[in-house]
């Protein structure tokens, strides 16, 4: 049989959709009132679905429709920043002493993420008044801060991370141990 090369492309877009997200064929199958026999067609590029069968796996697979038409082999939203490379930034409304370090950027897709390698310097001062748009990931490469989010304070060190919605107040109010060092990971969607 003749494989085209769109059918090729959307059978292995549906087949790694369907094993990232640790979904058996059969669950997806039913999650998408599908054959088993079909989706296995599909998946090896033998099939040609039709937009309503495309639609019915996107929602089995909770993904867009257009998930299945992007070229992944093609896509070319990837940084690679070397060690100690990564750009100083003077953010708007940055603390003094608390010094920031771009580790990479995209400039494709809604999601908007910005990671730091964020360092106190000598001179820095605790600060709790953080706020802004997005979920931030923190994971603590140094040091030791006592770290308010909202009205909770806790004691955080190396190793420990922090995961929280940003809209809240939050930040360092203590830094009992120095060097401090943290990974700054902030993600919004784009407007």
């Amino acid at each position: 049989m003749v494989r085209s090369a769109s059918a090729s492309r959307i059978g292995a877009q549906v087949r790694a959709l369907r094993i990232a997200g640790g979904t058996s064929a059969g669950g997806l199958a039913r999650l998408s009132g599908i054959s088993a026999s079909m989706l296995s067609r599909i998946e090896r590029g033998l099939v040609s679905p039709s937009v309503e069968t495309l639609e019915r796996l996107a929602q089995g697979l909770q993904v867009p429709i257009s998930r299945f038409f992007s070229d992944q082999a093609r896509r070319t939203d990837f940084c690679h920043v070397r060690a100690g490379h990564g750009v100083l930034v003077d953010r708007i409304g940055a603390v003094a002493d608390y010094r920031y370090e771009l580790l990479g950027h995209l400039l494709s897709g809604n999601l908007f993420v910005e990671p730091y390698l964020v360092t106190l310097l000598p001179g820095a001062d605790p600060y709790v008044t953080f706020q802004h748009p997005g979920l931030k990931f923190l994971y603590f490469l140094s040091g030791q801060v006592s770290y308010r989010y909202g009205g909770r304070s806790l004691e955080v060190r190396a190793g420990d991370s922090l995961l929280f919605d940003a809209t809240a107040l939050h930040g360092i109010e203590a830094i009992p141990t120095h060097p401090v060092s943290y990974l700054s990971v902030v993600f919004t969607l784009r407007e």
